[in-house]
């Protein structure tokens, strides 16, 4: 029912209530399937340079898509966003289980490999492209990406405000310069969510990470 509220009454006396109380049911099997879903995809990944598990990041991009939105295919592919890039899980797996608007979600967010070279060699190819696929994404896709990245931004400024410059050391990619120029074009490429408090975090956490670096 994506995100479709059922009012219904209850009546409260077994509970000691004095009247009926209105309480909102909201549908959230798939949304509920998607989370079981990504933690047993992720289990035992640990994020990067965090010590804590891979789950906390995609049930972050959960809970920021959900102040734009209760789109409940929405929110499961906040969740499933990484299963295809970063585990054993298939696109193929991501439509049988949850449907071809959500695989769709989950492929405009799913960075694609280039063959033969490293990671740290391929990092601005691969980062141009995915700036290009959000710039043209729908909507609903640009919601999942801005989750996605906010979560993203969020860790590298806690990281910042402890270790400083130092943060740029725990990247492949070390020079604050190359991140400055992904995270703008990134911000760019979301410019359409401008208004949304998700949005506007993200702008003020790149100011922070970078409006003083200068051309470092």
């Amino acid at each position: 029912m994506n995100g479709k509220r059922v009012i219904y009454k209850r009546l409260g006396e077994a509970q000691g209530w004095k009247k009926n109380v209105i309480l909102l049911h909201m549908d959230t099997s798939i949304l509920d399937k998607a989370i079981v879903f990504a933690v047993k995809a992720h289990k035992g990944g640990e994020r990067r340079g965090k010590g804590f598990p891979y789950i906390v990041h995609p049930m972050e991009a959960v809970a920021i898509a959900a102040t734009m939105t209760d789109d409940q295919e929405l929110l499961a592919a906040a969740a499933l966003h990484d299963t295809v890039e970063d585990t054993d899980v298939t696109m193929e797996d991501i439509r049988r289980e949850f449907g071809e608007r959500v695989a769709s979600l989950v492929t405009a967010e799913t960075e694609i490999p280039i063959e033969n070279v490293t990671e740290e060699e391929s990092w601005h190819i691969r980062k141009q492209a995915a700036i290009d696929r959000i710039s043209s994404a729908s909507h609903d896709a640009k919601m999942v990406a801005l989750s996605d990245k906010l979560s993203n931004a969020r860790a590298i400024y806690r990281d910042y405000l402890q270790m400083g410059d130092k943060v740029w050391d725990l990247f492949r990619v070390k020079n604050v310069a190359d991140h400055e120029w992904h995270y703008r074009g990134l911000a760019r490429a979301l410019s359409s969510l401008k208004g949304t408090s998700a949005y506007n975090e993200f702008e003020e956490l790149i100011s922070k990470l970078f409006d003083k670096s200068g051309s470092r």
